[in-house]
């Protein structure tokens, strides 16, 4: 269940997003765009510091890292208009935000899990998604795959937590890396395969849900 905090945060939580949406998709609203967008991070590092004191310190650090990281990787990507370095460099940054995601998870790994099932589901669908993308990806081409390795890789672990974690905290956090895979496959294919209508709504609901409910999950594992 959600604290009270945790519950008023939900309600702000959404309604910043909502402000993204509508400043993202808005000319006459652009600037105020290039608030929007970073206060959906900023807004979780704030209730992470805050309400984090009984995690483990290496979590409550890993976790923060990830959070900055991910902040690092919004600003990036808004500027790519400018100029197409800063996608490289937000990739970059993004790419560190999961490893650091993916070192949380490897925290309550559950070695008696398997993870075969799911591993083949996971390469399925990147082979899947690799096979759209791959004629449009030029010099990209092994920068996008590095990253897919590492977003798959911590896809998995969130999955290895299973019966390791509480229950809420274990389903929070793997619907999270599910949302996070679906946001960066819709931006992938955005970019690299053919343009998708409303794109920028899909890819920002996505992420902002798979931030929410990994911090979510994270947060719950003192609850065990």
């Amino acid at each position: 269940m959600l604290t009270n905090t945790e519950k008023k945060f939900s309600i702000l939580f959404f309604i910043i997003v909502l402000f993204e949406l509508i400043t993202g998709s808005t000319e006459i609203l652009q600037n105020a765009h290039y608030v929007a967008k970073p206060a959906i991070v900023t807004s979780l590092i704030f209730l992470f510091v805050k309400t984090s004191s009984a995690i483990d310190t290496p979590i409550r650090n890993l976790t923060i890292a990830a959070l900055a990281f991910s902040l690092l990787g919004d600003i990036l990507l808004m500027f790519v208009k400018q100029s197409q370095h800063f996608f490289t460099v937000g990739l970059v940054a993004f790419l560190i935000a999961h490893v650091m995601y993916t070192l949380v998870f490897l925290k309550h790994r559950n070695r008696e899990n398997s993870m075969i099932g799911f591993l083949v589901f996971l390469l399925a669908y990147a082979s899947g998604l690799f096979y759209l993308l791959k004629d449009g990806l030029g010099v990209m081409l092994i920068p996008v795959v590095i990253y897919m390795i590492i977003i798959l890789s911590m896809a998995t672990t969130a999955y290895l937590r299973k019966n390791k974690v509480s229950s809420l905290s274990y389903n929070l956090v793997i619907v999270g890396a599910i949302c996070f895979m679906i946001s960066d496959s819709i931006l992938a294919l955005n970019k690299f395969y053919r343009p998708i209508p409303l794109s920028n709504v899909s890819i920002m609901v996505t992420y902002a849900l798979a931030q929410y409910l990994i911090v979510l999950g994270i947060l719950k594992i003192r609850k065990l």
